[in-house]
């Protein structure tokens, strides 16, 4: 088996810190809101959703646990897309709904973190400190991707934390007698099964598609075709047993109408414990689920970058490297300028919408880029998926797009359009790649 090849970035990250990776960007802030939302879909049965999500989800996760440890290099889907289809174009528009997802969500975050949860503790204006907070991010993705995989093994061990909370005191709740375990299998009324699965299997599915973001650091990975399978899969199993249990715990505790009413869905189900747990610490810990998930995204953004300027899709200054560092400064200050620039919108929730729709295209590529290389042949050992999981998966992404709004779908035809045009510009000013992303060699 060839040797790791040589890359500019530094290979800091071993199996313990990727699968923490993984599990803080798949957990994320959205669980500590996603219950209310999930009842309306599925009443009670809130954990059964959340299984066919983790389901779903894995399909496609098999297709990249192939691509990336096949073709470990930062860029990730476009990369792969590059590959499979030789249409530079099609690279690029792959490459830049990523880039747009990760740093509209980045911006989201930010809002997020700068709103009622940081309210709690001090009272500022929202988008002056959303700008503070993306930039005490970047000083720590620029500080080293080590560094930056130490803070989010911590925050994703509070964020976790938060989760196993709600779990533990439901279930010495019910064990003293409290709750009713039997709204666990309440569908909500005139609703069947299938319906209520899938409708919730849809809002659910968007708590797991953190994981793609992981193929953005596989150049910093030791031994990915080793590491990254056990990580990718470990993490996503991770998630979906705390999420189901979650749910159980969430529909035990409060009625799904009750759910709905909630804000922060997760703090009401422990205060209908009656337990003595101080309400702060639910806003302390979503502060840091935020956070966390603001580093991740901004961690993939800037390498995401970083590898489309390596392949001459955006200009050749994204690809410069901090000399001791050896992380992508210009990438970096970038896509955290323009998330600076989104807090100033406010409001992102239809751009989010649009952007989370441009995952399922990704998606859709990825799987089909499985199929297309497997002619491809490469010298080193790597991950291989059955061949019916990307079949599935790109069924899967079908079903979940047609449910999107058509206002959706015009706003991620105008994001293209966009992306067109970044690419025409940089096609006639930026520089071509030294090298042709197909021929380089992989590890």
């Amino acid at each position: 088996m060839k040797a790791e090849a040589p890359s500019r970035l530094r290979r800091a990250i071993n199996g313990p810190m990727l699968y923490a990776f993984i599990l803080g960007d798949v957990l994320g802030a959205g669980i500590y809101a996603l219950m209310g939302v999930l009842s309306e879909s599925a009443g009670g049965v809130l954990w059964a959703p959340l299984v066919v999500a983790l389901l779903l989800a894995l399909l496609t996760a098999g297709s990249y646990a192939e691509l990336v440890t096949k073709y470990p290099r930062a860029g990730g889907a476009a990369v792969f897309a590059e590959r499979a289809f030789r249409s530079p174009l099609l690279s690029f528009l792959v490459g830049f709904s990523m880039l747009a997802a990760g740093v509209v969500s980045a911006a989201g975050l930010a809002i997020a973190f700068s709103g009622d949860y940081l309210a709690t503790f001090i009272d500022v204006p929202v988008v002056p400190a959303a700008m503070v907070f993306l930039a005490l991010i970047a000083l720590l993705n620029l500080r080293g991707i080590r560094e930056s995989m130490t803070a989010n093994l911590v925050m994703t061990a509070i964020e976790l934390s938060g989760l196993v909370i709600v779990i533990v005191v439901v279930a010495m709740f019910v064990g003293s007698g409290g709750g009713d375990l039997s709204r666990t299998t309440q569908l909500p009324e005139g609703v069947g099964v299938a319906g209520a699965v899938l409708g919730g299997a849809i809002v659910a599915y968007y708590s797991f598609v953190g994981f793609e973001t992981s193929a953005n650091v596989i150049e910093e990975v030791r031994r990915p075709s080793r590491v990254y399978p056990r990580a990718l899969f470990g993490a996503l199993i991770t998630a979906g047993v705390v999420y189901a249990l979650v749910g159980i715990a969430s529909a035990a505790a409060l009625p799904a109408e009750e759910l709905q009413e909630s804000t922060g869905p997760l703090l009401a189900v422990v205060e209908a414990t009656g337990l003595n747990v101080p309400s702060w610490l639910f806003s302390l810990i979503a502060l840091i689920a935020v956070a966390n998930g603001a580093l991740l995204t901004m961690i993939m953004a800037s390498r995401l970058a970083y590898g489309m300027a390596e392949q001459g899709l955006l200009p050749r200054p994204l690809a410069k490297v901090l000399p001791n560092r050896r992380t992508p400064c210009v990438a970096i200050v970038s896509t955290t300028v323009v998330a600076m620039l989104l807090t100033l919108i406010g409001d992102l929730a239809t751009l989010a919408e649009t952007v989370v729709l441009l995952l399922l295209l990704v998606f859709i590529s990825a799987n089909v880029a499985v199929l297309v290389l497997r002619r491809d042949r490469v010298e080193h050992e790597h991950f291989r998926v059955w061949t019916f999981v990307p079949v599935l998966g790109v069924i899967s992404c079908v079903v979940l797009l047609s449910q999107q709004r058509p206002i959706v779908w015009l706003f991620a035809a105008a994001l293209l359009a966009v992306g067109v045009v970044l690419w025409l510009v940089s096609r006639r000013f930026g520089s071509a790649p030294t090298e042709s992303p197909a021929a380089r060699s992989d590890v």
